[in-house]
């Protein structure tokens, strides 16, 4: 429809004019970005818009004709998802167009009423479906980065720690479900690989219920170390989680579990052929004494 085409043409700078001044009440965010920055989008916006009317018509904006202004808006949702501008505001940063462009239109159609009728359902109609693509597109960007940061914080949260040369410490904190094992699964594997190391504490003191699916998913990570060459002990079962593991029939008896980390590091020294041992007074003052002497003997 080129009469839509042509009104913006000839009214581009009222009519973007108008439109920063209807979105400095509802879109405009000082505190997240710039009046020029915004400016320079509404700018962008317009022209791409006007392309595709007269390239494609207003009422299919999937035509490669409106190609620009969907890589435009596209563009714009995803940085504002990443700024922290909520749905409504990318969303009426299209709507608010409607009335400065109905005005636009019922000036240069004012004799003729059908023109004008046409012009603003046309325009209603492609701002609606320009918004509708704006939103989705902001509510995809806002998904990834959700993802991310949940992918990042499971990461985080499954730290594997070196607790002596070839003792590896798992501590899990929280529930333990498909996603998660397969982040402890890379971690440990990964650890283990890098630093060669034959005993791997997994300590589930923070996780709060072990049911079948939970054990399944230790039981997966034990098998996994195993092959890599390390062996696996469980550590931090209270008696609670001992109860359930027993009412659920869940088969650990392949398996070494302890009720303390610290057991469970005891447990390790002592099969790797180490011990800790408690010093006299003197030899805590002057320890490099005491290793100078032990070389001796």
């Amino acid at each position: 429809m080129n009469d839509l085409a042509e009104v913006i043409s000839q009214n581009a700078e009222s009519i973007r004019a108008d439109w920063i001044a209807n979105m400095a009440g509802t879109v405009q965010r000082a505190d997240l970005m710039s009046k020029a920055e915004l400016e320079e989008q509404s700018r962008s916006i317009l022209d791409a818009i006007a392309r595709g009317i007269r390239t494609s018509g207003p009422s299919r904006i999937e035509d490669s004709g409106w190609d620009a202004a969907r890589d435009l808006l596209r563009e714009i949702s995803a940085s504002r998802a990443r700024q922290g501008f909520s749905p409504s505001e990318v969303a009426m940063f299209v709507l608010s167009l409607k009335q400065p462009l109905f005005s636009s239109v019922r000036a240069k159609f004012s004799a003729d009423t059908n023109r004008a009728f046409e012009a603003v359902f046309a325009a209603t109609e492609l701002l609606d479906r320009l918004a509708l693509f704006t939103a989705e597109t902001f509510m995809s960007t806002r998904e990834e980065l959700i993802n991310r940061q949940q992918q990042e914080l499971l990461e985080l949260s499954t730290p594997v720690v070196k607790l002596w040369d070839g003792i590896l410490a798992l501590p899990i904190i929280g529930t333990l479900d498909s996603s998660r094992t397969q982040v402890v699964m890379e971690s440990l594997l990964q650890t283990v690989v890098a630093t060669n190391s034959k005993f791997a504490i997994i300590d589930i003191t923070g996780v709060p219920t072990v049911d079948t699916l939970v054990a399944q998913h230790l039981l997966k990570t034990i098998t996994a170390a195993r092959l890599m060459g390390a062996e696996c002990i469980i550590s931090g079962v209270r008696p609670q989680i001992a109860q359930t593991i027993v009412h659920l029939g869940i088969n650990l008896e392949d398996v070494v579990t302890k009720a303390k980390l610290s057991d469970a590091f005891g447990l390790a020294l002592q099969r790797s052929g180490r011990a800790v041992v408690r010093v006299s007074g003197a030899a805590a003052a002057n320890p490099l004494a005491t290793i100078l002497r032990g070389r001796e003997d």
